[in-house]
């Protein structure tokens, strides 16, 4: 079955080009079920960086996996790189270019809007059991994901998006909300895939990757007012490193991410080593609407997710850009467009 999306900027649905999807769907079906051994090896850390070696540190033209061909179908803007094409050899330095995002990637002025963390394909969800976006089980437990119990109470019954990156994005997330950063810390786990196959036949598999977690408070002065935030930071297949890199003008003199600190909003935070990857941000209970679009989106029945077919209920992604508008407070009546 092909996996198809809605485009934020133009409405139109698109059919995604999943990158090694054929592996993918033979590691968690058949691989996964015949030879476990197998499977747990293929998930593992030393794995990933060797398939991330050959894929990504090659020069373009002679990749094992016939990378350039990918790169030409990407449908990259050149136009928006910092650094000139030419000198962007590598499908690592391709996967890893920063952008003019100050000019090409506009972000909303007031202060109570949610930004988009990454270049992606985004899903909203509820944890609360009577919203009609409960989707909780269908993507990673909670109290796993957090791997902290501290937080639980504070986002119990709250609102979460996911933010799935594909290889031909953008790999720097950038921080959807300004405030205090009051926690930070990673947490050990294996390498999935972020393919929507992979997902829907590994139950809660956020849950399992290897993750960095960051809780921002935006009740603060010149913070986003939106309460407590925690944004997850999920490494998957061909997924090295997640490198702390905030800066708040550009991406000069770059900075680890640390408790304490104040971070504003729309600013390169950190950069995925290449591949597939996810972020997730968890928000309290009632603090932030999302925009009806997206959710909108979400319940289109024209379109063929396999999110859909595997959760047995509509399950449509938007593709959003970083630094675009996702939600607004809920307690301001800011209307969508504006």
């Amino acid at each position: 079955m092909q996996h198809q999306y809605v485009d934020r900027r133009t409405g139109q649905v698109v059919t995604e080009r999943l990158f090694g999807d054929a592996v993918v769907n033979a590691i968690y079906s058949e691989v996964r079920e015949k030879a476990p051994i197998l499977y747990r090896a293929a998930i593992a850390k030393r794995t990933s960086k060797l398939l991330a070696f050959l894929n990504y540190d090659f020069t373009l033209g002679t990749t094992l996996s016939g990378n350039r061909g990918f790169l030409q179908d990407s449908g990259i803007d050149f136009n928006e790189c910092v650094d000139p094409p030419a000198s962007l050899n590598t499908a690592r330095k391709l996967f890893e270019r920063k952008i003019r995002y100050w000019d090409c990637r506009p972000m909303p002025g007031f202060r109570s809007a949610v930004v988009s963390p990454a270049d992606s394909r985004m899903l909203a969800g509820s944890l609360e059991k009577t919203d009609k976006l409960f989707l909780k089980g269908k993507f990673f437990d909670c109290e796993e994901l957090l791997g902290k119990p501290q937080w639980l109470e504070t986002f119990r019954n709250g609102d979460f998006a996911i933010f799935r990156l594909t290889p031909d994005k953008y790999h720097y997330n950038h921080t959807p909300v300004a405030g205090i950063v009051e926690d930070f810390y990673e947490i050990s786990g294996d390498y999935h895939s972020c393919n929507p196959t992979a997902i829907v036949q590994v139950a809660t598999p956020y849950s399992k990757n290897k993750r960095t977690v960051t809780i921002i408070n935006t009740d603060v002065p010149g913070g986003t007012e939106v309460g407590i935030v925690a944004m997850i930071e999920v490494t998957a297949l061909m997924i090295g490193d997640i490198v702390q890199c905030y800066s708040s003008t550009k991406y000069d003199d770059p900075q680890p991410i640390a408790r304490g600190m104040f971070i504003e909003r729309g600013c390169p935070k950190s950069l995925y080593r290449p591949g597939s990857s996810t972020d997730v941000l968890i928000f309290e209970s009632g603090r932030i609407k999302f925009d009806p679009d997206i959710i909108e989106n979400m319940q289109r029945t024209n379109v063929q997710s396999r999110f859909s077919q595997g959760f047995g209920r509509p399950l449509v992604e938007t593709d959003v850009r970083i630094r675009s508008r996702i939600a607004v407070a809920a307690d301001r009546e800011i209307p969508y467009g504006s």
